[in-house]
């Protein structure tokens, strides 16, 4: 509900105003916009008590599924049918989560990240989101997506081992140790950056560019993370990692898949929008 809401939200504001404080602005006037931020936020509360009760490694690649909703819906909204060739996806996409589900089994972690290795993964992540953002301000269209979605992905990775910790401090030591605890605020800060990051990567193009690409390399950075700082890691037979890495390869695939699928009919859209705008202008 949130990517498919929040991104219609942004279908008629120009692309020069892509990355900046004026699209923003002019999204906070608008109740849709609230309402796909608001479905975000009951999602990533459901991610937080996934996370209260299981690893990184078997939540993160869950949230790949959002696309098997966005796509109904979007579809809904949009007044079209879902082809058979989607349902096809989604289908292998449901049978690849259920796979990977029943045999990726994590070891928990000891959830003590060392200082060095936090600064560095910190470093390295930092570098990489701005690097990202810099240059896709230079560009407009499909570049400029599919770089702030490489930022989306790393920065909402990084916020789910965050999150993770988080969890795990109030679960196994309360609510005032986490309220005095810097990574609850450096959660929140993230996170909101994430979602602007985000928002104006749906705007910069279609969901065929921006979704799959952050719903692929999200849970990627949460597991190398988790196995990196957090110290996960899966315990599995040499079948079942044959196993889980085929569900992992489909998994990619149907979000691609569906993710192009969606994007053929977005781009179709703005394109009559702003057919029927220069139609008026002209009028």
């Amino acid at each position: 509900m949130g990517i498919v809401v929040r991104q219609r939200a942004t279908l008629d504001v120009p692309a020069e105003d892509g990355i900046s404080a004026v699209m923003f602005q002019t999204l906070i006037r608008r109740p849709l916009w609230w309402a796909g931020t608001a479905a975000a936020i009951a999602g990533f509360v459901f991610q937080a008590l996934a996370l209260a009760n299981g690893s990184l490694l078997l939540v993160q690649p869950i949230l790949v599924s959002a696309l098997l909703f966005a796509l109904p819906l979007s579809a809904r909204l949009a007044h079209r049918k879902v082809s058979r060739g989607e349902w096809a996806w989604a289908v292998l996409l449901t049978v690849a989560l259920a796979v990977f589900v029943v045999l990726a089994k994590a070891s928990p972690g000891d959830y003590e990240a060392s200082l060095t290795t936090s600064i560095m993964v910190a470093v390295v992540c930092t570098v990489a989101v701005l690097a990202c953002v810099i240059v896709a301000a230079r560009f407009v269209g499909w570049v400029r997506a599919v770089l702030l979605a490489v930022a989306v992905g790393v920065l909402f990775g990084v916020v789910a081992v965050l999150t993770k910790l988080v969890m795990h401090m109030l679960v196994h030591e309360g609510l005032v140790a986490v309220l005095t605890a810097p990574v609850l605020y450096l959660l929140a800060l993230l996170g909101v950056v994430a979602m602007l990051i985000q928002q104006s990567a749906f705007h910069a193009g279609s969901l065929q560019t921006s979704v799959p690409t952050m719903l692929v390399l999200e849970p990627v950075i949460a597991v190398v993370l988790g196995a990196v700082v957090l110290g996960e890691h899966l315990n599995a037979g040499h079948w079942d990692l044959v196993a889980i890495a085929v569900a992992t390869i489909a998994m990619a695939a149907g979000t691609v898949a569906l993710g192009r699928g969606e994007g053929a009919y977005e781009e179709q859209l703005e394109a009559d929008q702003r057919t029927a705008q220069a139609a008026s202008k002209s009028g």
